[in-house]
């Protein structure tokens, strides 16, 4: 019976990575992400660049654009209080949800409190992407 010998260091050939995301209407998605949320966006060649402490997030336009059904960004918060009044304030709509994931008047599903996950609280992008804040 042969015998395990200490694994291999695994080396990477990676250099760097990035999210990326489709949208159905460039400007709209610039406007929406630079002047409602205020993130640095870049146009590109391909479509835009989200720089986010340094994280890129390409965007990318796609014909026949169906939204994500899932979360395609999080955006970490230390308070989702003050994040969700301010994002509400600058028009931005939240998610509604029952049953198991509930949210509460403002839209918030607060996990923490009862051991069930984090506080978060979804909305949507003008493509519909689902986004999130997330108190962490």
């Amino acid at each position: 019976m042969a015998q395990a010998v200490g694994k291999k260091a695994k080396e990477s050939f990676f250099t760097g990575a990035f999210s990326s995301f489709s949208v159905d209407d460039l400007k709209e998605a610039k406007e929406f992400y630079d002047q409602i949320l205020g993130l640095k966006v870049s146009d590109t060649e391909e479509g835009l660049e989200i720089d986010i402490e340094g994280t890129p997030i390409f965007l990318y336009p796609k014909d026949d654009h169906e939204p994500a059904t899932f979360t395609v960004l999080n955006f970490q918060v230390d308070d989702i209080d003050v994040a969700v009044d301010s994002l509400t304030a600058r028009g931005i709509e939240f998610e509604s949800f029952s049953g198991e994931m509930e949210t509460d008047d403002k839209g918030i599903f607060r996990g923490k409190e009862d051991g069930n996950g984090p506080n978060i609280a979804w909305f949507k992008d003008p493509a519909g992407n689902f986004i999130s804040v997330i108190e962490g």
